[in-house]
């Protein structure tokens, strides 16, 4: 055979690998394909002369054969060579250097060594920048491909391996607080001005709620009414699989200290978080807790509104919770905004999506500790519900009913 021929059978390898990925190439990518491919077949012919020669010719053959491979895989003037990394066609105004180079930082000096996935030899910068650009856009694979110039199904993997790569990142920047750091975290449950009128009650470690992402349903699993997602209506009925839960708790400012995520069908609303502090009260200081809203379970350590007929010592009580309640509200809301992405999840797939949740609510983190904060909206969704009363335990009723006692007479009091 010679090389034309070598090059014909090489580029029906690379066309047959195109039709089973579903992916169109482009023509640099191609290039370098092909160039690849060539190489790989002169070298093995090379290696088979080789072998056939007696070893007095050996030194002279292999020097002639390796001029001759470099002579023909040698890349023309027009097409850049492969250790070249494309360039953003265009400036992206959602995703700043400093960011940017604060994430790659992050992964660079992260325990782990795994590679950064795709063909292409994307810079740590630029995949950064690649991955931050479709977690804060509402932009296709197609638009993306065309500004990085790289086909779309290499950034699908590059950005799912960079979300593999910030999960790993979880421990370090979703973390509960201890010791001093958790008593640096506490706030008053009321405003600061009555508290040191009213002893014996906790101050507040952080806020526990929970939301829903909406994701594509998996192949199978559709039906008529959800063949066309409706981000904004949510209907009861629509399958269980159509979204996420995602349960986090936030701090005074906006930061997760606690972040789990599960299907749709998982009915849990704190109950696995319940048993954790029963079994590790440590993670808890002395005289403090946790506020959620109704619907999740009501012990010693997380206290939940009263439902129900409300007296005055009640509606105090709730009154005093929803201010609480809004930090959540607002962090979710900036989550939201500054990762467009998380309004509509087009993953059918339940692990990548939960990656990408888990990847975008690390970096909120990332993004609050460089002073950077996205304002959102607090959407109608986000707003108080009335729900049942989720679980109780005895312990929790009588700690719950001790506060507001001790709210009531002490606002009782002041206003007399």
């Amino acid at each position: 055979m010679d090389v034309k021929e070598y090059v014909l059978s090489a580029g029906r390898a690379v066309l047959d690998m195109v039709e089973r990925e579903w992916q169109p190439l482009s023509s640099v990518e191609l290039e370098q394909r092909l160039d690849q491919a060539v190489e790989e077949v002169l070298e093995a012919e090379l290696i088979a002369k080789l072998k056939s020669q007696p070893p007095a010719a050996l030194y002279v053959q292999l020097l002639q054969s390796q001029a001759n491979v470099q002579t023909q895989v040698l890349p023309t003037a027009s097409s850049p060579p492969e250790e070249e990394t494309p360039e953003p066609r265009e400036p992206l105004e959602t995703v700043d250097s400093p960011a940017v180079k604060h994430i790659a930082d992050l992964l660079q000096s992260s325990k782990s060594r795994t590679r950064m996935a795709g063909r292409a030899r994307l810079s740590l910068s630029h995949t950064v920048l690649l991955s931050l650009t479709l977690l804060t856009e509402r932009v296709s694979y197609r638009s993306v491909s065309r500004r990085f110039h790289l086909e779309k199904g290499n950034i699908h993997r590059i950005f799912f391996s960079f979300c593999e790569r910030v999960n790993m990142l979880e421990e370090t920047l979703i973390r509960w607080p201890v010791g001093a750091e958790a008593v640096e975290t506490l706030v008053p449950l009321c405003s600061p001005e009555k508290e040191q009128e009213q002893q014996g009650v906790p101050r507040v470690l952080g806020v526990l709620g929970h939301t829903r992402i909406p994701i594509r349903l998996p192949i199978g699993k559709h039906d008529v009414e959800s063949s066309v997602p409706e981000v904004k209506r949510m209907k009861k009925e629509a399958h269980p699989d159509s979204w996420l839960n995602l349960q986090l708790i936030c701090d005074p400012k906006g930061r997760f200290l606690h972040c789990r995520i599960s299907k749709g069908s998982d009915v849990d609303r704190g109950g696995v978080l319940r048993d954790k502090l029963k079994q590790h009260p440590e993670l808890m200081p002395s005289g403090c807790c946790l506020v959620a809203r109704a619907g999740h379970p009501l012990t010693a350590q997380i206290l939940t509104p009263y439902s129900g007929s409300l007296g005055p010592r009640e509606e105090l009580f709730n009154k005093t919770l929803e201010e609480h309640f809004h930090l959540l509200d607002q962090a979710v809301a900036n989550l939201r905004a500054r990762f467009q992405r998380l309004r509509y999840l087009d993953i059918g797939n339940y692990d990548r999506a939960r990656a990408v949740v888990l990847t975008a609510c690390v970096l909120h983190n990332v993004f609050l500790d460089m002073g950077q904060v996205v304002q959102g909206d607090v959407e109608k969704e986000e707003a108080v519900t009335r729900e049942e009363e989720g679980e109780v335990d005895d312990e929790g009723v009588r700690r719950r009913d001790a506060i507001a006692d001790l709210l009531f007479k002490n606002f009782d009091s002041g206003s007399t």
